[in-house]
């Protein structure tokens, strides 16, 4: 009878295995996270950049509307005002305009027709990032019966980010950086057109563009 030693072909990793093992896992998770790291900044970035363009839309958009709401009445002249003065901040346009509009309230005052609110669009620096601006929109009280020492409401935020704001007016003949109705004559206190150019900082340094033309009808009935 032949006996025949039984050997175990059976064997563990060696440390050496092991440490690849981990090194390989490691560099595929680093790889990984890189990819899914990468995928949720774009999203972040996407749905920010998404949030400037409808914020500087809906400025826009109501600037127009308020706007095209400027009183000029054919047969009693209306105390309509608009004021568009234009300048520069650390090199770049950043106007400001007040105006009477409809689009607010339009009641009888005492002394003929008068738009009871004024509106005003203006841009201060924003004091916690350098070359941004902070846009508002105040409304007063344009009536002359209020009371001195009123407490106003305070202007409305609209944007923070603001890198530029530019508008001109046209006459009828040429575009002009500033608008004063207070000396224009009888019927000619409102420009045709004013174009509107705004510049909002959005994700990834690329600034967001709006621009616009608003034909103000009102200003076409004395002309």
């Amino acid at each position: 009878m032949i006996l025949r030693a039984h050997t175990n072909t059976q064997r563990g990793f060696t440390l050496i295995e092991l440490m690849l093992a981990l090194a390989l896992l490691g560099l595929l998770m680093v790889m990984l996270y890189g990819s899914f790291s990468a995928v949720a900044n774009s999203k972040v970035h996407a749905e920010n950049r998404m949030l400037t363009e409808q914020e500087g839309r809906a400025i826009i958009w109501q600037l127009s509307k308020e706007i095209r709401g400027a009183i000029q009445t054919p047969l009693v002249l209306s105390k309509t005002l608009l004021i568009g003065q234009g300048r520069m901040e650390s090199g770049v346009p950043l106007d400001s305009v007040t105006f009477s509009t409809a689009d607010v309230a339009h009641r009888r005052s005492l002394n003929g027709f008068g738009t009871e609110e004024l509106v005003a669009y203006t841009a201060a620096p924003n004091l916690e990032h350098r070359g941004w601006f902070i846009l508002m929109r105040g409304q007063t009280s344009a009536l002359i019966t209020q009371n001195p020492g009123t407490a106003t409401t305070p202007p409305v935020v609209l944007a923070d980010n603001v890198l530029g704001l530019h508008l001109r007016y046209f006459d009828g003949q040429r575009w002009l950086e500033s608008w004063d109705s207070r000396n224009t004559p009888p019927g000619q206190v409102l420009p045709l057109a004013i174009s509107v150019d705004l510049s909002m900082a959005s994700p990834g340094g690329r600034p967001a563009n709006f621009s616009t033309s608003i034909a103000v009808p009102m200003a076409f009935i004395l002309r």
